[in-house]
């Protein structure tokens, strides 16, 4: 069984909830109505049907009717038994969970994009049965299962548009093929700059980055409390003990949608360990509790818009608070930001992209139909703010890491290129949250800063990066990824090289920030390539 986590989801749930939209949404219980007998397979002018009643057969004691025999003959003998499971697994989520998820803009959209495939026997989209069907299975004993859904799926008939279904498949496969190709000349640039670079005999790589430094450091939490914005949230601070001679050097670090602050606890304390001060926020309006007040009921959506506001302003108060409480301690106007996902568009709103509502306009009024990107379930959310100069940007961020950000629309290409501090961006190709190619590969191309990189986790996911907690919603490894602690000693050894290099101004560590060193790191279960510069060649083969 399928569990979601008892008491406060964290890490991945945010993201995991808009991935299994397709398994929310409420109706009010009322007097039995009409339920589905057979589901219709229609693609132009032919159409198979299958009575439920079969599955339902197949399912409970394992017979095959003859109306399900002749389906059986085209699927595999091993997945014919699988789909016996798959129909009567459940999935542990309350119908309040589903209610609150699917009633939200995101999860409305999500109804939209199903009920194109999913109709009623009318031919009608199937938005309000399909809601209608999971409530009503939520409710049942056993739980949510697919068997229950078919059986409540409140017409006559259930009606799969195979047509449609095959145009979504389709672009879908030329999505993963171009990804592929891009994927591979990445790869292959990546390669021959390691190549090139070993040719000029760059500077010794004795030094192991993976490995924790010498530094003690202490570790506190604050709260700080935002009068004007009504907002509070506590940070973690990872400071030097003793304090170090001069000034030392920061990095904020921004968590993604529904996680929290250990998500990169990891990286805070291997940082604090090589000198740097490290802060740490919760973002109170799209951390672990926000989700957790989606599920429960006591919020409306997966995030509120103004968290594309407050996000960035959160970092910049939290600047002044240390700049005021420590000083003749801390470097302050020499100032290093990372962040993962809603916490990667938070870095490049701080490092000088503001809001592209043009963009936004152009894309989300209304979200193409089509679109495979789900990050674009949240990034439309900013065209519900006022249109306006949020100045949301910080002099004191001298350099920055984006993880698997957020960004081709609410930022977009015309925001994106206005920033000039130095600038890494993490893709990991396995990725269907932030897909790679849309969201980090064709972004970097539109930066204009001189100091850039592109990092790629190949088979690494949206969650690689991530340190799991005893709370974590349990993911199997095609949606995790291989061992996740690969990509967190790629993130240790990378995020350490560029922080000393921009933010700790120790130019010796830049011989690190290369294909090479990259190269010297990767491992075979999850290769990592890296890269300064996309040459035509390979912009060309990824069609960008």
């Amino acid at each position: 069984m399928l569990r979601f986590a008892k008491g406060k989801p964290k890490t991945r749930l945010g993201w995991l909830v808009l991935n299994l939209g397709l398994l929310v949404t409420p109706v009010i219980i009322s007097a039995p109505v009409e339920a589905a007998e057979k589901i219709y397979i229609s693609y132009g002018p032919i159409e198979f049907s299958l009575p439920i009643a079969a599955l339902e057969v197949y399912a409970t004691v394992g017979k095959v009717e003859p109306s399900l025999a002749f389906y059986a003959g085209y699927i595999k003998p091993e997945e014919f038994k699988q789909l016996r499971q798959v129909l009567i697994t459940p999935i542990d989520v309350t119908p309040v969970a589903i209610a609150q998820f699917l009633y939200s803009p995101q999860g409305e959209i999500v109804l939209q994009r199903v009920g194109e495939v999913i109709q009623t026997k009318a031919r009608q989209p199937g938005f309000y049965a399909i809601r209608a069907a999971l409530i009503k299975a939520a409710f049942k004993p056993e739980g949510l299962t697919i068997l229950n859904v078919l059986q409540e799926f409140p017409t006559y008939g259930i009606r799969i548009n195979s047509q449609r279904g095959f145009e979504i498949i389709d672009d879908l496969s030329k999505l993963i093929q171009q990804t592929q190709m891009t994927i591979a000349a990445v790869e292959q640039a990546s390669e021959q700059e390691a190549a090139a670079q070993t040719e000029r005999g760059l500077s010794d790589l004795s030094l192991d980055l993976r490995q924790p430094g010498s530094v003690s450091y202490t570790k506190q939490t604050i709260t700080f409390d935002d009068l004007s914005r009504r907002r509070e949230f506590p940070v973690d601070l990872y400071l030097p003990e003793p304090p170090r001679e001069g000034l030392a050097p920061v990095i904020v670090i921004s968590h993604g949608l529904g996680s929290e602050r250990k998500t990169f606890e990891y990286l805070a304390r291997h940082l604090a360990s090589h000198g740097f001060a490290v802060a740490v926020p919760e973002h109170p309006g799209s951390n672990a509790d926000q989700i957790q007040a989606l599920l429960s009921g006591l919020a409306k959506e997966v995030a509120p818009p103004s968290e594309f506001i407050n996000r960035p302003l959160d970092i910049k108060l939290l600047l002044d608070e240390l700049e005021s409480s420590f000083k003749g301690q801390l470097n302050l106007q020499q100032v290093g930001v990372l962040g993962q996902s809603f916490g990667g568009y938070t870095s490049l709103a701080l490092a000088g992209a503001e809001i592209n509502f043009e963009q936004l306009q152009k894309d989300c009024a209304p979200l193409n139909e089509d679109t495979l990107n789900i990050s674009l379930l949240l990034q439309c959310r900013a065209f519900d703010l006022p249109p306006q100069d949020y100045q949301l940007s910080d002099q004191r961020i001298k350099g920055a890491i984006a993880i698997n950000p957020i960004a081709s629309t609410v930022l977009g290409k015309s925001q994106l290129s206005q920033i000039q501090v130095p600038l890494m961006v993490v893709a990991g190709s396995d990725d269907t949250v932030a897909p790679a190619l849309p969201e980090q590969i064709q972004p970097f191309t539109w930066l204009t800063t001189l100091q850039k990189y592109l990092v790629l986790l190949k088979r690494g996911t949206h969650f690689s990066t991530l340190a799991p907690s005893e709370d974590d919603v349990p993911l199997p490894e095609a949606v995790v990824g291989p061992d996740p602690t690969i990509a967190q000693e790629y993130m240790k050894a990378l995020s350490l090289a560029f922080f000393q290099t921009y933010i700790a101004g120790k130019s010796e560590y830049q011989a690190y920030l290369s294909a090479a060193y990259a190269q010297s790191l990767s491992q075979e279960l999850m290769p990592l390539s890296l890269l300064t510069i996309l040459e035509p060649l390979v912009r060309e083969k990824a069609g960008l």
